[in-house]
């Protein structure tokens, strides 16, 4: 009696583990099986009609609300040219669909899984300014659906577009650009269908997002809702703020083309007989920054206004170019020199065989009578005063002399003056349209 009494106590809890055993695995079973149920209670034929949009907020007939969120992944390039821009982002939108509800099974399951977009209404969403754009399917397709027991759906994919992004160029390259991210819908009005962005975050962008000449310096969300002879349509937008980075500019364009300029002034300092070497110097850097020039122009499109690159460039051209005519000048006043040279040497000549001629009847004159004569004539001989600049420039007999000197004092200081204007100018229109 007292041994039996063990046995059945030990068999009992056998059995009762085997039981418990046996009901989790049942559980578990029934779990994904009562999963399956689910979808195909609320997604089985002549259940659920994807055709149909859901209901509006508390069941109405309004207009279904669709919450919109985006996750920007990487920007890979903004092209001036075509005035685009390519970004890779995760899109995501969520709305009510009351026909989705279904029994979480006591909070043990959390939402139900699709990667199926037409087994389930989807907003007719599309990008108003995409040019390109394609989805991601390696390994599998990077989409997914997720319905909640409330019946809140959450669609979420990877997608790459190429969008356009019309540029004003006119401060190249002290320019910033603000390229859009439009999205409406394409067939459902206002009446069946409200874009709206998510609150608290609506748009998030990956850490440490580097572009090649850009910097992305803000972005700004906004509604942009557009009315046709159809009706109108609900659309949100991003306006990506871009600001382009100068310190690229600055080394391949405006340093290089001042270094041509300054160049070109070594032929100021060059003997106005040396022709071959301020010819060449002169031709060599024109052609060199016609060349920087047509590289500039190349990498831009055809616009119909001036950009600040071309006042630059221009500029600077025109420098070199009044450095090369400079020398023209200086030849030809070399050469009008020698003339005046030659010319005065003849009439000397001629003055010099007169006054042996005139020498004669001079003695024959009163000495007191000619030298009254010619102390009134030093008297209105005497030269005038000179200021300190024409007293400088005296000291260089020659005109080509003189230009030369002039140039090497009058270039830099105009050039000067011209970059106080640019830099100022164009730095504090940019500053202006910023604010």
């Amino acid at each position: 009696m007292d041994i039996s009494r063990p046995s059945c106590a030990i068999l009992l809890l056998v059995a009762f583990c085997l039981l418990h055993l046996a009901t989790c695995m049942n559980a578990k079973i029934n779990f994904r099986e009562k999963e399956k149920q689910i979808l195909d209670q609320i997604l089985g034929p002549g259940r659920y009609d994807a055709r149909i949009r859901p209901s509006g907020i508390n069941g109405t007939d309004g207009p279904a609300v669709v919450s919109v969120n985006i996750f920007v992944r990487s920007i890979s390039k903004i092209d001036d040219v075509t005035m685009e821009y390519s970004v890779q982002l995760t899109f995501r939108e969520q709305w009510l669909d009351e026909r989705l509800k279904f029994n979480n099974l006591g909070g043990r399951l959390k939402y139900l899984t699709l990667t199926e977009a037409n087994r389930v209404w989807m907003p007719d969403l599309f990008f108003s300014n995409e040019k390109e754009g394609h989805f991601h399917n390696i390994i599998m397709p990077n989409v997914y659906i997720r319905i909640f027991p409330n019946g809140n759906v959450l669609y979420s994919i990877r997608i790459s577009l190429t969008l356009s992004c019309p540029m004003n160029l006119k401060l190249y390259p002290l320019d910033k650009q603000t390229c859009s991210l439009r999205m409406a819908s394409y067939g459902w009005t206002t009446d069946d269908l409200v874009f709206l962005w998510k609150e608290g975050d609506p748009v998030q962008v990956v850490k440490n997002l580097h572009l090649p000449r850009f910097t992305l310096e803000k972005f700004l969300t906004d509604y942009c809702n557009s009315k046709t002879n159809t009706g109108e349509y609900s659309c949100l937008k991003v306006d990506l703020l871009f600001k382009r980075e100068f310190s690229y500019y600055l080394i391949q364009i405006y340093i290089p083309c001042c270094m041509l300029v300054i160049v070109s002034w070594v032929s100021f300092w060059l003997d106005q007989g040396a022709v071959p070497a301020r010819v060449s110097l002169g031709v060599t850097t024109l052609l060199t920054m016609a060349t920087q020039s047509s590289g500039i122009n190349a990498s831009l499109p055809p616009v119909s206004y001036t950009k600040a690159i071309d006042v630059w460039t221009g500029v600077c051209l025109t420098f070199v170019f009044g450095a090369l005519l400079e020398f023209a000048l200086v030849n030809y006043a070399s050469r009008s020199d020698m003339h005046r040279e030659n010319m005065k040497k003849t009439r000397r000549e001629m003055e010099a065989a007169a006054s042996m001629d005139a020498a004669s009847d001079l003695l024959d004159t009163d000495s007191n009578t000619t030298f009254a004569m010619i102390r009134q004539c030093e008297i209105h001989m005497s030269p005038p005063r000179k200021n300190c600049c024409r007293l400088w420039i005296s000291k260089f007999p020659t005109r080509s002399k003189r230009i030369d000197v002039i140039s090497r004092i009058t270039f830099p200081l105009v050039f000067a003056l011209f970059n106080v204007i640019y830099w100022s100018t164009y730095l504090f229109r940019d500053e202006e349209e910023e604010k």
